[in-house]
């Protein structure tokens, strides 16, 4: 009788656990028990392992097998546990020194013929077995430059289970078997659409500017044509690189939907989502029976959210955005977890007037189609939208516009709105102003004067404006500030933050 124990790591969401592997052949009739909430395809590793051992030259005698994942509450799903349970076989058979294969962990799906390969979301698990102290990891070799982008783990990709049985049986011979990690694959640099490509709507670029220096959220009106979708797609453009931590974060998102650059490196640039008008509260959202997955929101997180058509997706959708445009994260309950995602996003909504659209002022919608069109929107989910924008139809007159300023030159504004944001609020839990609460904002030493207020309590009185929406106005009117460079708000701040939450010809609530 052996038994041997190891390291994997499991996914929850987008969050790895670890998870220690125990194997043990016992006499007795040929059987395998595998306990520790495992899914199916996880179940299904011993039936894999097993004959690629014997395929690699180290067969596995008929025995009772018992295979237990610690935590056994933790549910642990898909394939990427074959590696470890491979290996604490390997140790139990006498294959690998047992003592060898302690503290390391594995990550990886292995083939009948012993082949090593790569599973979605090594690097949250790498990240995930770095945080619990563990220094090395093996994992497949087209996977080894992914888990590198973790600082402080020493990464060995392995391409077979004769790989594996070589690392080990050097290590306990007193040497040290240096896996090379593969070339990276080139990928072509990717073009960032340009804001100088929009033809005039000089108020829509101001407001795309003033979404992107204080992370706010937009709503754009218009008919067919009028560049609602042109102006969203360069909202990334503008926004500043993303930093360590972010990155890493946004990288391990995509790492789990499969959607990393052909380079395997960190992604840098904020990401840019756009579901179609057709997808599912699963798709947009997140979950899954069986297997949470982060939807587009999650896949969005520290960028840009597209909703075009906007009133064209389910309502469930659309009020299913409310939570996480509050809190930044999506919580899937199931009845044995619950689950955490990461989705603070800048949602952009684009929408028709009506129905048929009413290019060129010639609509065709009777009145009660056109006031239930916009109306799709509901109430919470607008009231949570700080900038609402009417875009008109592009002019011939437009066309003999001069250029409008190229991405670059705005962004540069927008990074130093951002940098000054950064400083007022350093020694706060916030970085950008739309993340401040409504009550810290109304409260000293951050209150406005009588004189600024007026405007918002005015329109409180009328009943035109919300607490939320309040709060979410004087948010806008600091990201005005600061891309004027002042200290604080003036009254001519907070009147344009008022205009564009509530602009006039624009019926959307």
């Amino acid at each position: 009788m052996a038994l041997a124990r190891t390291h994997a790591v499991t996914l929850s969401g987008v969050e790895g656990r670890l998870v220690t592997v125990e194997a043990q052949g016992a006499d007795g009739l040929p059987a395998t028990v595998m306990t520790g909430l495992a899914d199916s395809a996880c179940r299904q590793a011993p039936d894999r392992v097993r004959p690629a051992l014997r395929n690699c030259g180290m067969p596995v005698p008929p025995r009772r097998w018992t295979i237990n994942l610690s935590p056994a509450g933790v549910p642990k799903a898909g394939s990427g546990l074959d590696l470890a349970i491979a290996v604490a076989m390997m140790a139990a058979e006498g294959h690998v020194p047992a003592a060898a294969v302690r503290g390391i962990a594995h990550v990886g799906e292995v083939g009948l013929a012993g082949d090593v390969r790569p599973v979605p979301g090594v690097l949250p698990m790498t990240l995930a077995a770095a945080a619990d102290g563990v220094e090395e990891v093996l994992v497949a070799a087209d996977a080894g430059r992914e888990a590198a982008l973790v600082a402080g783990v020493r990464v060995h990709p392995v391409r077979t289970l004769d790989d594996v049985r070589a690392f080990y049986l050097a290590r306990s011979g007193g040497e040290e078997l240096h896996l090379e990690l593969p070339p990276a694959s080139p990928s072509p640099p990717a073009r960032v659409p340009d804001l100088g490509d929009v033809v005039g709507q000089a108020v829509a670029r101001q407001a795309l500017e003033i979404a992107a220096a204080g992370g706010h959220h937009l709503l754009l009106v218009g008919p067919p044509g009028a560049g609602k979708t042109m102006l969203a797609e360069r909202l990334p453009g503008i926004l500043p690189e993303l930093g360590a931590d972010d990155a890493l974060a946004v990288t391990g998102i995509h790492s789990v939907l499969g959607a990393l650059p052909a380079d395997d490196r960190l992604v840098t640039r904020p990401p840019f989502v756009a579901p179609h008008h057709t997808a599912s509260t699963a798709a947009v959202i997140g979950g899954g029976s069986r297997l949470i997955h982060p939807g587009a929101v999650s896949r969005a997180h520290r960028g840009v959210l597209f909703l075009d058509e906007a009133p064209e997706f389910r309502r469930d959708v659309l009020d299913g955005l409310r939570q996480p445009l509050e809190s930044g994260e999506v919580l899937i309950a199931r009845a044995d977890r619950h689950v955490r995602l990461p989705a603070r996003f800048q949602l952009v909504l684009a929408a028709n007037p009506c129905p048929c659209g009413g290019a060129g002022g010639a609509c065709s919608c009777p009145p009660f189609r056109r006031t239930g069109y916009l109306g799709r929107l509901s109430g919470p989910l607008l009231d949570r939208i700080d900038l609402k924008l009417g875009v008109s139809a592009v002019t011939r007159g437009d066309l003999a516009l001069p250029p409008g300023e190229p991405s670059v030159v705005v962004a540069d504004r927008v990074l130093r709105a951002r940098e000054h944001q950064r400083d007022r609020w350093r020694a706060l839990p916030w970085l950008l102003n739309s993340e401040v609460p409504g009550a810290v904002l109304r409260q000293r030493p951050w209150r406005l004067g009588p004189a600024q207020r007026r405007p918002l309590e005015r329109a409180m009185d009328r009943g035109a404006l919300t607490l939320r929406g309040l709060d979410r106005a004087l948010r806008v009117a600091w990201t005005l500030a600061d891309l004027r460079g002042a200290e604080r708000p003036e009254l001519d701040d907070v009147t344009l933050a008022l205009d564009l939450r509530t602009p006039s010809g624009v019926k959307v609530a």
